[in-house]
């Protein structure tokens, strides 16, 4: 027999769990499938740090706690910062930000992927919502006024609703055909933890070189300030050749490439490389349908902002369902669920042009060009007002945000 549900959430990632957080109380029967085990790793404070990391926003944070979350993360690891350093590695402008220029603690946190979503599973094996694990997605369908979907062990699910959560490679967004808008940066991203001589200062560093963006985020164990995950943005073919380096020469590379600003990088943890791909859907919604996170935007990870932009997804989609679940509306109805589409899609979009046109400008050549982005840099390093209004912005505490996300 199907197994039937109000409202299925495809993909159980940080993005979807926090969405299925948000309507736990909602008195729909919801569903949380996932490809994975969905269990929890015992925290070990002595391990390696993940890979892969997020720079969470102040929004964010405040979703977290909201969805009782945070205490479950900042109980494993976190590490807050507070200022923010950026300049051009091909000329003499830089910029700082910092959070005391618009009377905030921090700028964000910069946390383990792993610890986010640990900590939102926990809080969802707490809760009575219902869980589906090692359900991958074969086939979808409409049947009747409902999506069928197959599973690959040919369990099948029904619901009027379905979200997508699945990530980049969404097997919801394909099988349904919604069409997306999509180029390659010709970029590859090499992202690892370092250790380095001397401390991050819990400051986000970030160096402009002459093959793309190089960033050092501070990492934190047992107060520790000498650690640091970075993201090294280059060409294929550079990317190739770091990676075949051993930890040693990478070490040299990446500290001469940082201009070492925190010392001699000491040591360096197994190296992942991420090609870059910008892909944002022509539409978050259809019939009985929405996309949310990775499923429906992907960005350049410049600014670490991915997964802010996806929290805020989860909190406005949940708000427009729980607001029309109040009237009594129809949840699938695509009216409904337009009105998510348009709080969501112009935030995101912009953003991701802003991130486009910055990495386009930091990897322009002509000379003319890189004077001007120098000057621009020393003239908003002297505006504390435009500072702080980006300040702001950085914190997710700016345009149409979810009661969620507020303060």
């Amino acid at each position: 027999m199907d197994m039937r549900a109000d409202l299925l959430i495809v993909g159980a990632g940080m993005v979807g769990s926090a969405l299925a957080l948000a309507l736990q109380d909602s008195g729909l029967e919801v569903l949380l499938l996932d490809g994975s085990p969905l269990s929890v790793k015992p925290f070990d404070a002595d391990a390696a740090f993940e890979p892969r990391v997020s720079a969470l926003s102040a929004a964010s944070q405040r979703i977290l706690e909201r969805l009782g979350v945070w205490d479950g993360i900042a109980a494993r690891r976190s590490s807050p910062y507070t200022d923010m350093h950026v300049w051009d590695g091909s000329g003499t402008g830089q910029i700082h930000f910092s959070a005391s220029s618009v009377h905030a603690e921090v700028l964000g946190h910069i946390v383990e992927n792993r610890v986010v979503q640990d900590a939102l599973l926990d809080r969802l094996h707490d809760c009575d919502l219902g869980m589906l694990a090692n359900a991958r997605l074969e086939q979808m369908r409409r049947s009747g006024d409902d999506w069928l979907l197959t599973l690959a062990d040919g369990r099948q699910l029904r619901a009027p609703l379905v979200i997508a959560a699945d990530g980049a490679n969404s097997a919801v967004r394909r099988l349904t055909g919604m069409a997306t808008r999509e180029w390659d940066y010709m970029h590859h991203a090499i992202v690892t933890s370092v250790r380095s001589s001397q401390p991050h200062q819990s400051t986000a560093w970030q160096r402009f070189t002459d093959h793309g963006p190089l960033a050092f985020l501070p990492l934190e164990r047992d107060g520790q300030q000498d650690w640091c995950s970075i993201v090294w943005s280059t060409t294929p073919s550079e990317a190739e050749r770091l990676m075949a380096l051993d930890e040693a020469d990478f070490c040299r590379e990446l500290e001469r490439a940082f201009e070492g600003r925190l010392g001699e990088v000491i040591s360096a943890d197994p190296r992942l490389c991420v090609p870059l791909r910008q892909r944002h859907a022509k539409r978050y919604v259809a019939e009985g349908l929405a996309l949310i996170g990775d499923a429906a935007h992907t960005i350049h990870p410049l600014a670490g902002q991915g997964v802010n932009l996806g929290f805020l997804d989860a909190a406005v989609l949940a708000e427009v369902l729980l607001q029309a679940a109040e009237r009594g509306e129809r949840l699938a109805d695509v009216k409904v669920l337009s009105r998510y589409e348009r709080r969501r899609m112009p935030h995101n979009l912009a953003l991701m042009a802003a991130m486009e046109g910055f990495e386009r400008l930091f990897q322009a050549d002509p000379l003319p060009v890189r004077w001007l982005r120098n000057a621009g840099l020393k003239l908003v390093e002297q505006m504390p007002e435009a500072k702080a209004l980006f300040v702001r912005e950085a914190l997710g505490l700016t345009g149409d945000l979810p009661a969620l996300a507020k303060a």
